[in-house]
C-alpha cells in the first residue's frame, strides 16, 4: 500500500491514555456513583427502558480487576457521518480486547448498522488493524445511516449475534445512533440475550454533549481543519483587500462548529443560529446586521471581510421556518405531482403565490430566484424541503447586496462589495485526527472494552477532564438513558438523546459576544495554521477554544 510520509509517521504514533487505564487491564477496578435519571420525561423514559433505566454512573480507578474472566466476542459498528478519530476508537477497542485475552475476537460490521442486519463483517487481525492507526475516515469498515429501531431489526441482530457467539456490540455514532444503541440494549436485556451494547459519542457538529460528555470526538479536528482554511482566507482577504468571503460551515441543528471557528479566527461576522431564533431575527434584520459591518469597514477603506454562516441557520429564522412549513403543506400528496408537471418557473411561481399566505409570500419574494428554486428541489423521504441543500451563504450575500444597493441609492454607502462563497463540510470529516482526537478516541475505544469486561449494558463510553493533559483524564461510563427525553418525530413521541445547542449564557458565546462588535469593524483576524502533530505539547495537544472557555482556562 502506498502511503504518504505523514501517514507513515502517524501509524507509529502511540496515543495517550488516561492515567487509570495505563496500569494494565488487571489493575483496573470500578467505582460506582449515584443512580441516574433521564434529563426530562422521567416516567415515560423509565417505562420505555425498564431494564436499562436508572443505572449508576461508574468511574474506572487503579485497583484489582474483579470482572469475570471469559472469552469476549465483540462486534463494532461505525454509524452515521464520518468524524476524525473513528479508526482510533476501533484500534483502542481492539488493543484492550487483545490485551485482556489474545483469544478474544473483534468483528467489524461493514457499512454501518446494515452490516449487522446483513451479517456482513470482517474479523480484525493485527495486520489489518495496523493499517488504520491514527488515520482519518471510516474506511476501515465503512459507515451507513440505517437506523436500528424496529422489533424485526432487533430480532435479526439478536440472531446474528447468537450465530457468532457475540457477547457485546459497540456502536460508534452521534445522538441518533446512540439512541438506537439504547433501544437495542433494552431489547437485548428484555429478551435475555446476554449481549451488551456500548455507545461512543461521535459527531463533528459538537451537539452530543452535556455535563458528562464534555466533547464528542471529531469536533476538535474538524474545527481545526476549517479554522486553518478560514484563517488562510482571512489572510488572503487582508492581502487582496477586495472580496467579502461568505463561508458556510457544517452544523445543521447547532452552531458549535461556527462558534468554535469564530473563536479560532476572529472573523468580521459569525451568525449563531440559536441567537437568531432567540431574538426572532428576520432575514431582513440579519442582512442589515451584516451590511452594517460592510458599510463601517468600507468607510475605513476596507472593502473586504469574512462572514461565517452555520449550515442550518435558515431553519432558525422564524419567518423562514413558517415558509418551509407552508411549502411542505403546499406540496403534500398529489399536489407535488401537479406542481412538478407545470412547464415553466413562471407557472410554478404563480402556483406558489396562490398557495402561500401573504406573510410567507413576502418572505419568499425577497429570496434570490436560485434560492427560491432550491426550496422546491427533490423532497426528503418524509416529503419535506431539504434545507441542507439551500446555499445559505449565497442567500445572505445576495440579501446583503440588496441592502447595500438601497443604502447606495440613499447616499449612505459608497463602497465596493464583491462577494465570494465557500462551503466547508466534507473537508473536515476525514482529516488526520489531531493528537487530541487520536488520544481521546483511542481512550474511548479502550474504555468501551472495560465497560464490556465489567458487564455493563446500555452505557456510553465516557472520558472526562478533557481540558487537562491526557494522564489526568478520567475514564468511566454513563447510562445512555440519562441523556434522553421525549421529542415529537414524524408525528410520534419518541425517546431520543437531547441535542446540545449553543448556550447563549455559556462562556464560549459570552466571550464571542463581548468581542464581535470590535471584530465587525476592525481587521482582527487570527491565523491558526495547520494542525500540528509533532512539537511542543502547547501546540500539538492544544484543545478547542470552546472547551477551554467552558472549563475557565
Amino acid at each position: 500500500m502506498n502511503i504518504s510520509p505523514l501517514q507513515k509517521e502517524r501509524l507509529q504514533y502511540e496515543p495517550k491514555l488516561p492515567g487509570m487505564l495505563r496500569h494494565g487491564i488487571s489493575a483496573i477496578c470500578v467505582k460506582e456513583g449515584e443512580e441516574t435519571q433521564s434529563v426530562a420525561n422521567q416516567d415515560q423514559i423509565k417505562a420505555l427502558f425498564p431494564n436499562t433505566y436508572g443505572k449508576k454512573e461508574i468511574t474506572f480507578e487503579k485497583g484489582e480487576n474483579t470482572s469475570a474472566a471469559k472469552k469476549q466476542v465483540v462486534g463494532v459498528i461505525l454509524s452515521g457521518g464520518q468524524a476524525p478519530g473513528g479508526h482510533n476508537v476501533v484500534t483502542g477497542l481492539y488493543d484492550a480486547l487483545k490485551a485482556t485475552n489474545p483469544d478474544n475476537v473483534l468483528y467489524g460490521f461493514k457499512n454501518g448498522p446494515s452490516g449487522l442486519l446483513d451479517d456482513d463483517y470482517i474479523e480484525f487481525t493485527d495486520e489489518y488493524i495496523d493499517q488504520f492507526r491514527n488515520t482519518g475516515g471510516f474506511d476501515i469498515i465503512g459507515s451507513g445511516r440505517t437506523k436500528l429501531e424496529t422489533e424485526e431489526q432487533f430480532a435479526v441482530a439478536a440472531e446474528v449475534a447468537k450465530k457468532h457467539g457475540i457477547t457485546a456490540i459497540v456502536i460508534i455514532g452521534g445522538d441518533d445512533s446512540n439512541t438506537n444503541a439504547a433501544v437495542l440494549a433494552e431489547y437485548f436485556a428484555a429478551h435475555e440475550t446476554g449481549v451488551q451494547v456500548i455507545g461512543c459519542p461521535k459527531t463533528i457538529d459538537g451537539d452530543l454533549k452535556n455535563e458528562d460528555i464534555e466533547c464528542s470526538f471529531g469536533f476538535d479536528t474538524a474545527t481545526k481543519t476549517y479554522s486553518e482554511v478560514i484563517g488562510n482566507i482571512e489572510r488572503d482577504a487582508n492581502s487582496a483587500k477586495k472580496y467579502w468571503h461568505f463561508i458556510k460551515v457544517m452544523g445543521r441543528s447547532a452552531s458549535h462548529v461556527a462558534l468554535e471557528c469564530a473563536l479560532e479566527t476572529q472573523p468580521n461576522i459569525c451568525l449563531i443560529s440559536e441567537e437568531v431564533e432567540a431574538k426572532k431575527m428576520s432575514l431582513s434584520e440579519i442582512a442589515d446586521y451584516i451590511a452594517d459591518s460592510v458599510c463601517k469597514r468600507a468607510a475605513n477603506g476596507m472593502n473586504f471581510g469574512v462572514a461565517i454562516i452555520p449550515e442550518g441557520v435558515v431553519e432558525f429564522v422564524p419567518e423562514f421556518k413558517t415558509l418551509i412549513a407552508e411549502i411542505n403543506e403546499l406540496l403534500a400528496g398529489a399536489k407535488a405531482d401537479e406542481f412538478n408537471a407545470l412547464p415553466t418557473w413562471e407557472d410554478k411561481y404563480a402556483f406558489i403565490e396562490k398557495g402561500l399566505t401573504p406573510e410567507s409570500m413576502a418572505v419568499f419574494a425577497i429570496l434570490p430566484q436560485t434560492i427560491q428554486q432550491q426550496l422546491f428541489l427533490e423532497r426528503d423521504p418524509h416529503g419535506n424541503v431539504q434545507v441542507s441543500l439551500i446555499e445559505s451563504e449565497k442567500l445572505f450575500s445576495a440579501l446583503v447586496k440588496a441592502k447595500l444597493d438601497e443604502r447606495k441609492a440613499a447616499g449612505t454607502y459608497n463602497g465596493k462589495f464583491s462577494p465570494l462563497h465557500h462551503f466547508f463540510g466534507y473537508e473536515g470529516r476525514c482529516a488526520f485526527p489531531s493528537n487530541f482526537d487520536a488520544d481521546y478516541c483511542y481512550s474511548l475505544g479502550y474504555n468501551a472494552f472495560m465497560l464490556i469486561q465489567y458487564g455493563y449494558n446500555g452505557y456510553l463510553s465516557k472520558i472526562s477532564n478533557l481540558s487537562k493533559p491526557a494522564d489526568e483524564w478520567v475514564a468511566g461510563g454513563m447510562p445512555i438513558t440519562k441523556m434522553m427525553n421525549m421529542e415529537r418525530r414524524h408525528g410520534e413521541d419518541k425517546p431520543v438523546i437531547r441535542k446540545a445547542l449553543v448556550e447563549l449564557d455559556g462562556k464560549p458565546f459570552k466571550y464571542f459576544e463581548a468581542h464581535r462588535e470590535a471584530w465587525a469593524v476592525e481587521t482582527a483576524y487570527t491565523y491558526p495554521g495547520a494542525i500540528q502533530y509533532y512539537g511542543p505539547s502547547s501546540v500539538c495537544d492544544i484543545t478547542t477554544r470552546t472547551l477551554a472557555l467552558e472549563k475557565g482556562e
